[in-house]
């Protein structure tokens, strides 16, 4: 056990150094954790560890607390507001992706018809790791097509239980299926039930307790204390230990503390979940690599072409052919859970090692391709769809509160936009200038095409629920327009003027604005302070 956590911790030290490389070629961290546990295994001699029982252990502990994470991303209302994204897209997604592969597999190749089940399924999910971060990063979470790939990812995370519980139902050799199906949704309901009902008490007590005490290595102990109570309740009940840690997540998105659990545990779910990942590598044959390669690389572009197609056919159901385009290919790679399920159904016997190996390498590739793919999105869908509008449609906000909306991208929006995104502050860009439009995407900005003069697009910026509205236009006409609209619309949303000349200042004077800001007024107040504290 000692060995396999030193040459693990080894990995680690390694994988910064590796990662501080792999970034400046826009390369997933992922893949720097898997470099190095393939490194790490051959420069060391430890393919005889690839079997280990405390590697399995910490890859383990590492997809506990990505579970978590997500767990805590889906809220009972946030599902509620993703209805249709989330269930209808992301149920029909999984089940025709699995199903094609599955006929594939088991008809196609003759493979058993366990191994067609679980390969199927693990195939059919996509990489939440790589893409959510890609989308939060760049803020393309917000646009239609981010909103879409989100509500897939969302599903095909919460399908990974039923996955891992399929998995462990088909180990149990020589048990009666109705009893071992009975059992297990007995189980389940007495679980989930026990720890919405008693523990959501529970966790809710121990976190308000710990964040009273002003210290933090309290409040982070509660939270290690639910994570590990909550896999080790589920995994007595027979399940794995991700149900619980799953379960647990969603308690907490429902409480306060959702944002503060979520905030301090970042840290250590990538370093956790960076040892799961270094394990897989520990486990990649590339003597097998290079002896397959060609039929890896057949299976990569099949599994790649086949979800392309299935997600883009579902989204395209109720959205644009540009917006569906995007959304198959940002999600067409096989996901890290894919990792994880062929682990453990190698564990259990119910997939060929080797078969095992080469869908990880195709899962490897598949996600070394994908930020190369994500960062030339916008590029390729141009390619095919060049009489789309690059805004693409106008999203809805759903859940957004507290945020700031920044009216206008000319040269003074520009810098307000800066500012904001260096202070931190939660805010999106509305302009009905396609010329700016084009600009603040450029930019990576949160931005929509509309006029705020209209309701109806006051309404989809969630404007009621929003801080400020900060109007940077120049022309008096237009920005008086959209005052007397957001008045009319949300009288209480604070509203920050920007005029050029007293005589705007006149004209705006009738309307109840929070905060007008006189350009030249400023400038001369400033120059006048520079002045006076400059020494002669």
């Amino acid at each position: 056990m000692e060995s396999a956590l030193y040459y693990v911790t080894i990995a680690l030290g390694m994988s910064i150094i590796v990662n501080l490389i792999l970034k400046r070629f826009g390369i997933s961290q992922i893949i720097g954790y898997i470099l190095t546990g393939v490194t790490v295994a051959y420069a060391f001699d430890l393919r005889h560890m690839s079997d280990s029982h405390t590697l399995e252990m910490i890859a383990e502990f590492g997809v506990v607390f990505l579970m978590f994470t997500i767990g805590l991303e889906v809220s009972l209302q946030r599902l509620s507001t993703m209805k249709t994204d989330v269930f209808f897209n992301g149920s029909l997604q999984v089940l025709l992706s699995s199903v094609i592969f599955f006929a594939i597999a088991y008809w196609g190749f003759g493979i058993s018809l366990e191994s067609a089940l679980i390969t199927s399924m693990a195939l059919s999910l996509s990489s939440t790791a790589v893409v959510l971060s890609y989308l939060k990063s760049t803020k393309e979470i917000a646009r239609p097509y981010g909103q879409k790939a989100t509500g897939i990812l969302i599903f095909q995370d919460i399908a990974v239980i039923p996955i891992l519980i399929l998995i462990g139902f088909l180990s149990s050799n020589g048990k009666d299926i109705g009893d071992v199906l009975l059992q297990t949704a007995i189980s389940a309901v007495v679980i989930v039930g026990s720890l919405f009902i008693v523990g959501k008490r529970v966790m809710s007590w121990l976190l308000h307790f710990s964040s009273s005490s002003e210290v933090d290595e309290l409040f982070m102990g509660s939270v290690l204390v639910i994570v590990v109570a909550s896999s080790l309740l589920a995994s007595y009940a027979g399940f794995t230990y991700s149900l619980g840690a799953f379960v647990a997540g969603m308690i907490i998105a429902e409480t306060r503390y959702h944002h503060k659990v979520e905030a301090d545990i970042a840290p250590f779910k990538d370093l956790l979940l960076g040892t799961f990942f270094v394990t897989v590598g520990m486990k990649i044959d590339l003597a097998l690599f290079t002896s397959h390669f060609f039929e890896i690389l057949a299976i990569l572009g099949a599994v790649l072409a086949v979800k392309a197609v299935v997600i883009f056919s579902v989204i395209r159901i109720h959205s644009q052919s540009k917006i569906a385009f995007k959304t198959a290919i940002a999600l067409a790679q096989v996901g890290e859970f894919s990792f994880a399920i062929f682990a453990l159904a190698g564990n259990y016997r119910l997939i060929p090692e080797e078969l095992s190996q080469l869908l990880v390498l195709v899962a490897v590739l598949s996600i070394i391709l994908t930020p190369f793919i994500l960062t030339y999105l916008a590029t390729i869908s141009g390619y095919f769809f060049k009489d789309v509008s690059v805004t693409e449609t106008f999203a809805m906000l759903p859940g957004r509160h507290n945020h700031i909306i920044v009216c206008g991208y000319g040269i003074v929006g520009k810098f307000v936009a800066k500012e904001l995104r260096a202070s931190g502050v939660d805010y999106v860009v509305a302009d009905n200038s396609y010329k700016h439009v084009q600009e603040a995407l450029r930019d990576h900005q949160e931005v929509y095409f509309g006029d705020m003069s209209k309701s109806a697009i006051l309404d989809k910026l969630c404007t009621k629920d929003s801080v400020s509205v900060i109007i940077t236009l120049d022309n008096l006409e237009k920005k008086r327009l959209i005052c007397e609209s957001i008045i009319r619309y949300a009288p209480e949303v604070k509203l920050v003027v920007k005029v050029v000349s007293l005589e705007e200042k006149r004209e705006l004077r009738g309307l109840p604005i929070t905060i007008t800001i006189d350009g030249k007024k400023e400038v001369a107040s400033r120059l006048v302070s520079e002045a006076l504290t400059c020494e002669l």
